[in-house]
């Protein structure tokens, strides 16, 4: 997939149009349309703002799974990890435009946590505690959580998760559309 197309599925998949990436990084949209057209081979630079305004990385942005590759099935072995402050991430599949739904394994170490600010995004998640306990924030509200319990909200509600076992916490969570 050429890089105007990769663009173009990223911004569409994030339902975002060339106006609103383009108020998001400052980059004109017509530079945005030059690009997705392959009118126009952006610096590394540029392509890195626009890529700032959707959220994706360089790496997610150049790993993406062609149309035609499409993969069903994955072992445990072929889940892609991402690590975060004592968080570890285990996703299913590649990042990928034409993917709306996000589906993680997530561990938290004791005390780990998403960051001592909440934060939201566009969006919606859910998910189910497997092991420990964690305490999750929603807006004004929050719960401890433990095995067996659920958790689903708006994520545009400022939001934040802490492990409170010493063991550890497990979670098998979603999120559309997909924030990494």
């Amino acid at each position: 997939m050429d890089l105007g197309a990769r663009l173009r599925f990223v911004r569409t998949a994030r339902n975002l149009s060339q106006r609103e990436l383009a108020k998001r990084t400052g980059v004109t949209n017509s530079t945005i349309s030059l690009i997705e057209s392959g009118d126009m081979n952006p610096s590394v630079g540029t392509l890195k703002r626009v890529l700032d305004g959707i959220p994706v990385t360089l790496g997610e942005f150049f790993s993406l799974v062609p149309e035609g590759d499409e993969k069903i099935f994955y072992r445990a072995n072929e889940l892609l990890t991402f690590e975060q402050g004592g968080v570890v991430f285990r996703q299913v599949g590649a990042p990928s435009c034409r993917r709306t739904l996000q589906i993680l394994r997530e561990h938290y170490a004791f005390g780990a946590d998403t960051g001592a600010a909440v934060y939201a995004h566009e969006g919606e998640e859910g998910g189910f505690v497997l092991q420990g306990r964690i305490e999750i924030t929603v807006g004004e509200r929050q719960e401890i959580l433990e095995p067996g319990d659920a958790y689903h909200f708006d994520s545009r509600q400022p939001h934040r998760f802490r492990c409170l076992s010493s063991e550890g916490c497990e979670i098998i969570s979603a999120c559309t559309p997909p924030t990494f």
